[in-house]
């Protein structure tokens, strides 16, 4: 953890919290997690146990980013269902408290990996590892958003036509020079767009190994953090970005397996992780894939080069955003290459 450039008035949310929280007691202490490149995350620690505390930046946003609120509703609506998730215990909209919205969440004790190649496990466990990723997944896209109330939390139909919209705004938005790679995906992504075949699932936007929390001792996923970009839409999305893992070059930001002799360590190819979710969810093989495959390194370009741009201007929640930044080079270049 690391000091913040978003301090928190600690008497000031203890107070709070105490009038609007079951069983909180104050008084809490803030830390600040140094990971995340987007909402500011806090280990709020008390008398009456640990939390985690989540909210929106400050400064210029960019429209629809940074939605905590979403967050939150999200999170709820899963609880108890096969994906699992913390459990929330506020939503505060009252900018006052803290600076800007939040939420209040329970503080799950487990492990993040950060190295793809979870280079402390045997083989055994790596490969299970990465099966409960896709079990999960799956789970994931097999959840019932009618019966949990998210029926309007997206549009349904058209999704890759609105996120290539989107995301190709989102990126003028934050462009900082002109780079030949980007424009090249940006001509050819509506070009390739497969015809809709009206899957629509909840979608978690974000879904890689560094968003979740794994137990201790084994390995069953505990918690997938990280909800901002959930959405209704598109399964392919979520596996195909997470597909790109596989793809990427090892290093410190990015963490690929591009180069890593997986059948050694026990990590599935990428058809093998591919043919896994999809006997799980009861389909055939995937068609378009390497549309799915340019679209999601595209739509990380364009993530990338926001937080990029935060760093530039000075309200990025990371302060590891200028060496994310550099790595919208890097994620271009391999959407150009894959077309």
């Amino acid at each position: 953890m690391t000091a913040s450039p978003y301090p928190i008035d600690e008497q000031r949310l203890a107070a709070y919290l105490k009038d609007h929280v079951d069983g909180f007691r104050g008084p809490l202490t803030a830390e600040k997690f140094k990971d995340g490149q987007s909402n500011p995350t806090y280990a709020i620690s008390s008398p009456s146990g640990r939390y985690v505390l989540r909210q929106k930046p400050a400064g210029q946003l960019l429209p629809s980013a940074h939605a905590v609120d979403r967050e939150y509703r999200v999170l709820g609506a899963l609880a108890g269902s096969g994906v699992p998730v913390p459990k929330v215990f506020h939503l505060c909209t009252d900018e006052s408290v803290t600076g800007n919205m939040f939420y209040l969440m329970e503080y799950v004790n487990g492990r993040v990996y950060w190295d793809s190649t979870l280079p402390d496990m045997d083989r055994e466990r790596r490969r299970a590892t990465y099966d409960e990723m896709n079990r999960v997944l799956a789970a994931l896209h097999s959840f019932d958003v009618e019966a949990a109330g998210l029926s309007d939390f997206g549009k349904t139909g058209s999704y890759f036509e609105r996120q290539i919209s989107r995301w190709t705004k989102q990126y003028r938005i934050s462009e900082t020079e002109t780079m030949p790679a980007v424009e090249k995906v940006i001509k050819w992504l509506p070009a390739h767009q497969p015809e809709d075949d009206g899957r629509t699932t909840l979608v978690h936007g974000d879904y890689r190994l560094d968003n979740m929390i794994f137990h201790p001792s084994e390995p069953r996923l505990l918690a997938l953090i990280d909800w901002e970009l959930s959405t209704l839409g598109h399964p392919y999305a979520d596996l195909a970005y997470q597909c790109m893992q596989l793809r990427l070059p090892p290093g410190a930001h990015l963490s690929g397996l591009e180069g890593v002799n997986r059948k050694a360590l026990g990590i599935p190819s990428e058809p093998e992780y591919v043919e896994q979710y999809c006997r799980r969810m009861g389909i055939g093989a995937i068609d378009n894939w390497n549309f799915y495959l340019v679209f999601s390194f595209f739509r990380l370009t364009a993530i990338v080069q926001g937080v990029k741009k935060r760093g530039l201007i000075g309200n990025a929640s990371s302060t590891q955003a200028a060496g994310m930044g550099a790595m919208v080079y890097v994620l271009a270049d391999y959407a150009a290459r894959l077309i």
